[in-house]
């Protein structure tokens, strides 16, 4: 029964996201709001409730998280920090400081514990790569100054938001049982993120010329992904989310002239996994607390209101430090909005180490989603604006 468990569980997950993915292709809404709306709905059916606590959907989720955060880094190279140079450091800093603080002291005001609070700032920080790139190519505006500000400050603001959520599980979470100070887990933190991508980049070549002189099929996806999986193994090791290793990975593999052929080889996989992971957090969304007619349930909806009101104006921001002949602060400041899977994947953990309530939990998952819905109508018509602005001005 166990075993027929799991495959109906297994079914169900992939049905469902498939079917809420092509919903929103069709509404021209990023696919991870269907995956995470169809695993709302799967809840709702009787016979799939126990999925969440079924100890291989979770093992399963969390391959796909990890595969996600590989293709993360496998998409962020670091070269693309070089040609946009500091805006993109500016618009990334003020984009990952101002949500932070700005998370903490209203969460704070409010009556939560500073370390909750702490974190739900911290849940604001990171920009969405893979939504923000995908409308800024629908509307031709990927290769422009704009654009490549957008993108390159994405990119570190994943690197710095990465970091943050590492520091903060580590200060605010640590093993139990564990022996080392949360200041030398934080220090590890940040000495396991710098060194294994900086060491990585040295030896990764060394190690793609010998997968090159093997013969066996396969050779290269099983060396990119055990790499993935050795990174994110020792990431656990000093009490990091094997995210954080996942996504060192994908940076350093990112370097090597077989970046292509991994991103080919490993996206059927994540095709099937990752989207496991989306729907686990949507069954874990607790729709009753969204009933505005339970008086109980008021607290939960104007926390979300006000994680979103920090949400946008916290990135919008960030446009600020956008310079130069050719980039428009707005468009900029618009782009750095949508939070989309890594603000979700930050909130996931939290509410898996206990950082968070499951209240908070659902009010951040809704404020996320509001601001991946709100940027892709609101960047076409700042586009559409400039167009004409620049029209006018021929």
């Amino acid at each position: 029964m166990h075993e027929a468990e799991l495959i109906l569980f297994l079914m169900g997950i992939i049905v469902a996201a498939k079917i809420g993915a092509e919903l929103c292709e069709w509404l021209r809404q990023p696919t991870v709001l269907g995956e995470i709306l169809a695993g709302v709905a799967l809840y709702q059916i009787p016979v799939f409730r126990e999925a969440p606590e079924h100890e291989a959907v979770r093992f399963l989720s969390e391959i796909g998280v990890i595969l996600l955060l590989f293709e993360v880094g496998l998409e962020s190279e670091l070269s693309q920090l070089l040609k946009v140079g500091g805006q993109a450091v500016a618009v990334a800093c003020i984009g990952v400081v101002v949500p932070l603080l700005a998370g903490w002291v209203l969460l704070h005001q409010l009556g939560y514990p500073w370390g909750e609070a702490l974190f739900m700032g911290g849940i604001l920080t990171a920009t969405s790569v893979g939504i923000t790139a995908r409308v800024l190519r629908d509307l031709n505006l990927l290769r422009s100054r704009s654009g490549q500000v957008i993108i390159g400050a994405a990119v570190v603001d994943d690197i710095l938001g990465l970091l943050v959520l590492a520091i903060l599980v580590s200060a605010l979470a640590p093993r139990s049982g564990s022996p080392m100070h949360p200041a030398l887990q934080v220090g590890l933190a940040v000495l396991f993120l710098l060194g294994s991508v900086f060491l990585g980049m040295r030896l990764a070549p060394s190690l793609m010329g010998l997968v090159r002189r093997m013969r066996a099929g396969g050779t290269l996806v099983v060396a990119a992904v055990g790499f993935c999986l050795l990174l994110a193994y020792t990431g656990t090791l000093i009490g990091m989310a094997p995210i954080v290793g996942a996504f060192a990975a994908g940076l350093v593999l990112a370097s090597t002239d077989e970046k292509v052929p991994i991103e080919d080889k490993v996206q059927p996989a994540s095709e099937l996994f990752v989207p496991v992971f989306f729907v686990l957090i949507g069954m874990q969304i607790d729709v009753t607390v969204f009933n505005p007619f339970n008086p109980a349930n008021h607290g939960v909806l104007l926390l979300a209101l006000a994680l979103f009101a920090i949400a946008v104006p916290g990135k919008l921001a960030a446009g600020v430090g956008a310079f130069g002949k050719g980039i428009d602060r707005w468009l900029v400041g618009i782009g750095m909005v949508p939070r989309g899977e890594v603000g979700l994947i930050f909130a996931t953990i939290g509410l898996q180490a206990g950082l968070v309530q499951k209240s908070v939990y659902s009010a951040a998952v809704v404020a996320l989603l509001a601001t991946t819905l709100i940027v892709p109508p609101w960047l076409s018509r700042r586009a559409r604006r400039l167009a004409k602005r620049a029209a006018s001005a021929a």
